[in-house]
């Protein structure tokens, strides 16, 4: 089965490794040459990866019989329906279906209108001056968000106090002057989790809970990132969601899957649910079409069940499981200095690939050339995988000394010190629980 991956960053990278492991043929368009997907690939082909003509002129060269989409930008300029016109079955939403990630206008409405449950209270506004008096009613803490694509870089999104709006006001305001639109939304108070599942339209199977660290710096401080790094947990679950959390947040995403079957625009591939579980449980805080990044660092390579047969589960409409082991998993991202505001760029990393294989850490390339120079975005990625957290952590934190370069990552990955602080604030907002081992 010859497969195109399109994308080149670490999420790629751990998609590639496992479509070669379960038998594909693999070839890769993305931006950049990835090293690692360079190694593993038959065929690789330089384009804009929403460059969709490009793409496809690759895939009708490749000859491929199946395309595997990993990151959202192809998606909102319909690079699957494209592909799927043309002959070539993928594994990725249509870009209507797309739409829950690429308009938060959109995926708001969507949940209202079909009574999804972990729905928010929402406002989309075109107008300032209506824009501030609403905020002003409602008299609650808001969160600002732009409506479409952000990359997850630089987000920012805004929290406030009660007597603290003003600034949400300004941003909000700055936002309807360059977009022309701005979604407002009730600010949930809670802990940050991820999960993902694999969808053919009809059958929803889901993949083990992870949690992502997206501050840039230590103790969750500093600029929104695409991610420094994530942790998983050997039971699926994560310290401090219940099993009834997870049936919930499980029902919005199988809820979600049905009803775009219902609307005519069935969802195929990953979709990816970030949720806060707050003090009444589980509140979705936006979908992703696609695998996160690092999250699919941590999942896939536990995957037993071979990701090629899952690939053509999801195109045939026949998807029937998704088998992990039952491992913790620590990932950690080094990123140039500056990173993300502005980040060093062609600047040569050292790699001792030899070193990190010792340590029982893997490596995954991410925004780095063949040359290995660094492209300004999270350039590698360590995992580590053990039976508890701790020992995955340590093999994840031993492979660090041996990537030597102008980068930084966050040390309390996956750390307990920094699990607990998650634990305790759970239980500082009321929820009473005993914490799942990891």
């Amino acid at each position: 089965m010859r497969v195109l991956l399109v994308g080149g960053g670490g999420r790629e990278h751990a998609i590639g490794e496992v479509l070669v492991r379960s038998g594909a043929e693999l070839y890769v368009v993305s931006n950049h040459k990835n090293p690692g997907l360079a190694r593993l690939a038959k065929g690789y082909g330089l384009a804009k990866e929403t460059d969709v003509g490009k793409v496809l002129e690759y895939a009708e060269k490749f000859g491929v019989d199946m395309a595997f989409i990993g990151s959202e930008a192809p998606l909102e300029k319909g690079i699957v329906d494209t592909l799927e016109e043309n002959g070539v079955p993928a594994v990725g939403p249509s870009r209507e279906a797309a739409k829950l990630e690429t308009d938060k206008a959109f995926a708001r409405a969507f949940m209202e209108h079909n009574k999804i449950p972990g729905r928010k209270v929402f406002r989309v506004f075109t107008d300032v001056t209506e824009m501030r008096s609403w905020i002003d009613d409602f008299g609650k803490p808001v969160v600002v968000k732009p409506i479409g694509l952000t990359g997850g870089k630089g987000v920012k999104v805004v929290g406030y106090q009660l007597n603290d709006n003003e600034e949400a006001k300004a941003y909000a305001e700055e936002l309807i002057r360059r977009d022309g639109r701005v979604l407002i939304e009730e600010r949930t108070d809670g802990v940050e989790f991820t999960f993902q599942v694999f969808s053919d339209g009809k059958h929803v199977v889901p993949i083990p809970l992870t949690q992502d660290y997206p501050h840039a710096y230590e103790n969750d401080e500093g600029p929104i990132t695409g991610g420094m790094g994530s942790y998983s947990c050997p039971n699926g679950l994560l310290p401090f969601v219940t099993k009834e959390d997870y049936e919930r947040a499980l029902e919005t995403l199988k809820a979600t899957v049905e009803a775009t079957r219902r609307e005519g625009t069935p969802y195929k591939g990953i979709l990816y649910g970030q949720f806060m579980l707050s003090r009444d449980g589980p509140v979705l805080i936006e979908y992703n079409a696609r695998f996160g990044d690092p999250e699919a660092i941590n999942v896939l390579p536990l995957l037993k069940t071979s990701l090629l047969e899952i690939a053509e589960g999801i195109v045939d409409g026949n998807l029937r499981k998704a088998e992990f082991e039952s491992k913790a998993t620590v990932v950690k991202y080094l990123a140039p200095r500056g990173y993300p505001a502005n980040p060093v760029k062609g600047v040569k990393v050292e790699v001792n690939e030899k070193a990190v294989e010792e340590t029982g850490a893997r490596l995954y390339y991410a925004s780095i050339d063949e040359s290995f120079n660094l492209l300004g975005s999270r350039a590698i990625a360590v995992l580590g995988i053990a039976k508890s957290l701790e020992d995955a952590e340590r093999i994840a934190e031993s492979a660090v000394p041996h990537i030597r370069g102008e980068l930084f990552y966050r040390r309390d990955v996956g750390t307990g010190e920094s699990v607990g602080k998650r634990i305790k604030l759970m239980k500082e907002l009321g929820r009473e629980f005993e914490p799942n081992p990891c």
